[in-house]
């Protein structure tokens, strides 16, 4: 089994994002797993990667600052105030001054995406909030790929519905990559609902039903989304229905238990991120130590055939022996392992190739 494809992102470099000051992987696989302690930056190098593939979407950064909870209160001259993304919070140490870069892409090389916070944005009749924790005038970003620059207000539209954005105009983008994310806890019914109308009666349908016999053996027969509202053109209050062996009725796939809903939702996302990324936070959650081996090698075998480039994290022993074992097995698919250690932002990768992670696996070698 082999692949021209080459891969989207070969290796990473981030520099001044979130908690980490200075980080290069200089070698990414077709799935890359990261170890390391609660901190070291694993779930903030998924972020850089989410960014990467969206080409530094402004959409995506306000985002990831929504997840994180990073808020704050914007006030207008009229003393109304409208809460929005910390755009701070994106920078590390949340500090910004004209040196506040951020650099997400590959290594040694131009393609990357570097956002730049403009502290002298210019105050507009219609635009005039204020950052009410720091009484500072709402910053701008300048985000640019590859040379492609663009630039966007950070502070909430106003009752007209203005952005600066609007008046300064923006250069076409190159198009972003798909890029889907799960974890660190189970994928909900809406997103479960949404990768499976893009496979339904597809070879990929089979494959995703066929991940489930990772842990029932040959007693899965059919899977079906059901509900009351699965006409509708949003996937609202769907669930997956699971046909056992032996079985006359039907269960719904979340009361087979965390394992069944994690594995069938990895390879329904899996399938639905064909030539671009798939996340996955905290991977070995729910997944059992018999079948991490098989788990990957059905992870790697499926991103393989349909180029998606996935990377995970993991706290788990089991994970990176069950990862070690599946990458040994499958010698046209690269699997890489990297520990990530970081001491006050800086950041360094300690890489694992195949043949290491296997004498660590099989010698029980602590690398998380």
């Amino acid at each position: 089994m082999s692949s021209d494809k080459p891969l989207h992102l070969p290796s990473l470099t981030v520099k001044g994002f979130r908690g980490i000051k200075d980080l290069t992987i200089p070698r990414l696989g077709r799935a890359t797993l990261l170890a390391g302690a609660n901190g070291a930056g694993k779930t903030t190098v998924l972020d850089a990667v989410r960014v990467f593939a969206s080409r530094g979407s402004y959409l995506v950064l306000a985002n990831i600052l929504r997840e994180r909870d990073e808020s704050r209160v914007f006030i207008d001259e009229d003393g109304d105030g409208e809460v929005g993304p910390n755009w701070n919070a994106l920078f590390h140490g949340r500090e910004l001054d004209l040196e506040s870069v951020i650099a997400i892409g590959q290594a040694d090389t131009e393609c990357r995406v570097a956002i730049r916070a403009n502290l002298s944005l210019p105050r507009l009749d219609f635009l005039t909030y204020q950052d009410a924790s720091s009484g500072n005038d709402a910053i701008s970003l300048e985000i640019s790929f590859n040379g492609h620059k663009r630039e966007h207000s950070t502070a909430p539209s106003d009752s007209r519905g203005y952005r600066l954005a609007n008046k300064r105009g923006e250069c076409e983008t190159p198009p972003a990559l798909v890029c889907e994310s799960l974890g660190p806890g189970l994928p909900g019914g809406y997103d479960m609902a949404r990768f499976w109308d893009k496979v339904a009666l597809t070879d990929e349908e089979s494959r995703a039903v066929e991940s489930l016999r990772l842990i029932f053996g040959g007693g899965i027969e059919r899977v079906a989304f059901v509900g009351e509202n699965s006409r509708s053109p949003l996937p609202v209050g769907r669930r997956a229905m699971v046909k056992m062996k032996g079985e006359s009725r039907p269960v719904p796939l979340m009361s087979l238990g965390d394992g069944a809903v994690r594995v069938f939702g990895v390879a329904l996302a899996l399938a639905s991120s064909r030539d671009g990324f798939l996340l996955l936070d905290e991977v070995e959650n729910g997944i059992h130590h018999t079948i991490q081996r098989d788990f990957w090698k059905m992870v790697m075998l499926t991103a393989h055939e349909n180029n998606v480039q996935v990377v995970a994290t993991t706290h788990s022993h089991d994970c990176v022996k069950g990862f070690a074992r599946a990458a040994a097995e499958l010698d046209d698919v690269v699997g890489l392992l990297h520990r990530i250690e970081n001491d006050g932002g800086k950041a360094r990768a300690v890489s694992y190739s195949e043949e290491g992670l296997k004498v660590a696996a099989e010698q029980g070698i602590e690398v998380r």
